[in-house]
């Protein structure tokens, strides 16, 4: 794990990214790093985020882990400041997505823990801080929240949960920028275990989503529920 003291200064804006070790996570935090940003990050696999965002933070393990979340928070704390709480990390659930009918309980309990319950610990235990520096939460959020989508019944409703937990935590934090962001279709491994033996390469990259997200933290519009199409003027779901 990268050393805190490798940090250059405490003076720099600082991110925490959950489920940096690939997709949107892992370019967000790219942008971040060469923004001038300090950027703590985790990731199950993350063998290779060391190499990959070269001085970030790398704390290897699951958001759903509490011992796991307080070395999240010790990183940060070491810092300094946090100005900008990516929660990023998500389950999909079983792929191929099964109908809510077959869906095996026990995942569809680690999707809520993962999706819903990690986002809510890691802001409770980062608040202090985000309401010290006027920070932002970023919640990344999905269209399968507000959509009814055959065999996204778990992971959709879970997304539903972060929206509703992402407004409400916008009304009782008027100093903390809160938002539940769509970031439309990515091609992401994510993505393609959602649809497995398709052809995704028509989606766009996770890094083409990164612009709106930078755009969203620095013009800090009013809470809640946001799509990056709509940021960037694009014509991505």
């Amino acid at each position: 794990m990268t050393s805190t003291s490798q940090i250059a200064s405490t003076c720099q804006p600082t991110a925490l990214v959950t489920g940096a070790g690939r997709g949107l996570g892992l370019a967000l935090a790219r942008a971040l790093l060469a923004g001038g940003w300090s950027v703590v990050t985790d990731a199950r696999r993350a063998g290779h985020l060391t190499a990959a965002l070269p001085g970030a933070v790398v704390v290897p393990g699951d958001v759903t882990d509490h011992a796991h979340r307080d070395a999240l928070a010790s990183a940060v704390r070491g810092i300094g400041r946090l100005d900008l709480l990516v929660n990023n990390a998500s389950d999909l659930g079983p792929s191929p997505l099964p109908r809510l009918a077959d869906v095996p309980l026990a995942a569809a309990r680690r999707v809520y823990e993962v999706n819903v319950l990690a986002p809510l610990a890691l802001t409770q235990l980062f608040l202090p801080l985000l309401r010290a520096s006027r920070g932002t939460v970023m919640n990344i959020s999905s269209d399968a929240a507000v959509e009814a989508y055959e065999g996204w019944g778990a992971y959709g409703s879970s997304k539903a949960a972060l929206d509703q937990l992402t407004a409400v935590l916008a009304a009782e934090e008027p100093e903390v920028a809160v938002y539940a962001v769509d970031p439309g279709d990515m091609r992401t491994e994510m993505h393609q275990a959602a649809f497995p033996g398709e052809d995704i390469s028509d989606r766009p990259g996770p890094e083409s989503v990164v612009p709106a997200l930078l755009r969203l933290i620095a013009t800090r519009p009013p809470g809640g529920r946001v799509r990056a199409a709509d940021l960037t003027g694009s014509t991505v779901r």
